[in-house]
Formats: C-alpha cells, sequence, structure tokens
C-alpha cells in the first residue's frame, strides 16, 4: 500500500521526495487548453455543460494527485508520455503538494458551485480566471504561483525548486535594446487597436453570404452562425 500512497519520487542525490517538473508543466498545459476551452463555450456559448465535466475531470485529476499519488493521476499520465523522451528535471515535491492543495480545494468549490447549485456569476468567473491564471504561469513560464507563497506557511522552506528560484541569486539581465523592442512593439499594437476601423455587419437581406445554412437552423445555432459569420 505504501507505493500507491505516496507523494514524488526518491531520487539518488536529492534528500526528500522529488517530481519531474517537466510532466507537472505538460499536465499543467493539457488542463489549462481543457479549462480554456470549456470556459470560453460557457462565456461566449453560454453553453455550461462542457465546463461542468471539466470540473469533475479537475477535481478527481487533483484528489488523485494529492490525497492519493501525483503518479496516477490522469493529466500527469499524459504529462508522462508527452514528456518521455526529455531528461527529467526534478523539482521538491512539498512545495508542489501544497500548491496542489490549493486546486483541489478551488475544484471541490467549483464542483459545488457549478456542478451542484449550478450558480452563474461573478463568483465563478473569479475562481475559474485564478485557475486558469495559475496553469498558464506554470505551463508557459514554469512558475508554481501558489508555491511562492508556500515558505509563508512552513518552516522548512522550499528546496529544489524549477530554475533554481528558491536560492537567492542574481537576475539575468534583459538588456536595454530588447525592453526598447518590446516597448515599440507594445505601442504599436496599441496604436493599431486604437485606429482601426470597426467591422461593420454585414445586413443579411444585402448579402446572400448571410443567408443561414439549414444545418444551423435544425440545431439552434441561427445566431451563433451569425455570429461567427459577422451577420448580426
Amino acid at each position: 500500500m505504501g507505493k500507491i500512497f505516496a507523494f514524488g519520487e526518491s531520487v539518488a542525490g536529492y534528500d526528500l521526495p522529488v517530481l519531474n517538473e517537466r510532466e507537472v508543466r505538460a499536465a499543467a498545459g493539457i488542463l489549462f487548453f481543457g479549462a480554456l476551452v470549456s470556459f470560453m463555450n460557457a462565456w461566449l456559448a453560454g453553453n455550461f455543460q462542457l465546463i461542468r465535466v471539466f470540473v469533475v475531470a479537475f477535481l478527481i485529476d487533483f484528489t488523485i494527485r494529492v490525497l492519493v499519488n501525483p503518479r496516477y493521476a490522469p493529466s500527469l499520465v499524459l504529462g508522462r508520455l508527452a514528456t518521455a523522451h526529455l531528461a527529467p528535471e526534478w523539482a521538491g515535491a512539498p512545495q508542489k503538494r501544497f500548491a496542489w492543495s490549493i486546486g483541489l480545494v478551488l475544484s471541490a468549490l467549483m464542483l459545488y458551485l457549478v456542478v451542484i447549485e449550478q450558480v452563474v456569476g461573478p463568483l465563478n468567473l473569479a475562481v475559474c480566471s485564478l485557475c486558469l491564471l495559475l496553469l498558464f504561469f506554470e505551463s508557459a513560464f514554469g512558475i508554481c504561483l501558489a508555491c511562492l507563497i508556500y515558505n509563508a506557511f512552513h518552516r522548512e522552506r522550499a528546496r529544489h525548486c524549477p530554475g533554481g528560484v528558491c536560492a537567492t541569486q542574481p537576475r539575468l539581465p534583459v538588456g536595454r535594446v530588447p525592453l526598447m523592442v518590446l516597448a515599440v512593439f507594445l505601442a504599436v499594437m496599441a496604436a493599431i487597436a486604437l485606429n482601426l476601423p470597426a467591422a461593420t455587419p454585414t445586413a443579411a437581406a444585402v448579402d446572400p453570404r448571410c443567408v443561414v445554412p439549414d444545418w444551423a437552423k435544425a440545431i439552434g445555432h441561427e445566431e451563433m452562425w451569425k455570429l461567427h459569420n459577422n451577420c448580426l
């Protein structure tokens, strides 16, 4: 039973349980994609069925991660398959367990709000946005935001963090020229966004391209078809 209920791997050279950061990031990316698709489906189409299914899957995944063994969590299994050809990058398991415990609490809250009570409102939006933010930073930048507050609640500081962020070290210089390029890019994109003329919806009676096809009417997708084809 000890092999089933465990948290982290015992690796030579490390004096505490560790996890492969590469598969952790891959799993975060997989969950982020699923969360974003289901969230946008609810936000744009008003269809909450997909997000209800995803919340249940999210809760099951994090329950297995925290209370059983990360090795058996579905998203981490997929992450392990995706990164099997890459050399592992070991990171401390204790701070990950703390961070994933926060994820477990958030998923339980979403289960109550979205699945059981079927609440639609700003609280759902706030919790979903927080989950998306945490998953995005983990997958895109390798930054575990919840891990950053681990030290505030534990006497023993986090060790073996990805990128060596646990240890005090000088920041790598970015350079003035790259920062200037970034600033110019952002200014140009802001100018384009502010000066582009607004798209004018085409009247369905004038443009035959806006005639809703029968299949869209049959599935009750008429208004969404018009929206997607700029015909409202």
